[in-house]
């Protein structure tokens, strides 16, 4: 293993360590929990504010971009696809929480700084350890 800098007392190394794995897994339970709180306050809105019923209200994505385009910008930065005719909005909700649940680190590390850049969601604390800095959605100033 080859030591390559100190962050937040842990050993930054390639390949990765246990307690860099640990720190990550700690920084993606933050960020999904940012996600998924966005998520449904946006899903809140669009049922509320809107008069829709989920269950059997198509995905319009072109009508959610008007009424609730930030419902549609959490969609994009988490599923693998986007979603036309055919779909629900709870179809595309269930979708959303099996993929937020799967997602890998890596993948939050890359798509989370985009998200924060769009006032999606909120900027955790720490970065990730050994993915490359990704200064738009950590809050610490400070990486060493």
């Amino acid at each position: 293993m080859k030591i390559i800098d100190t962050q937040y007392g842990i050993e930054i190394t390639k390949p990765h360590n246990k307690a860099m794995y640990e720190h990550n897994d700690k920084v993606a339970e933050d960020m999904k929990a940012n996600i998924l709180n966005a998520w449904k306050d946006e899903l809140a809105i669009v049922k509320e504010y809107h008069n829709v019923n989920a269950l059997v209200e198509e995905w319009d994505e072109d009508l959610l971009k008007e009424h609730a385009p930030n419902l549609v910008g959490l969609q994009r930065g988490v599923c693998y696809s986007g979603y036309g005719s055919g779909y629900t909005i709870d179809d595309v909700n269930e979708e959303f929480i099996k993929e937020l649940d799967m997602m890998a680190n890596w993948q939050l590390h890359q798509e989370y700084g985009y998200l924060v850049s769009q006032d999606l969601v909120s900027k955790v604390k720490f970065p990730m350890l050994g993915h490359g800095t990704e200064e738009t959605y950590h809050t610490e100033e400070s990486i060493n």
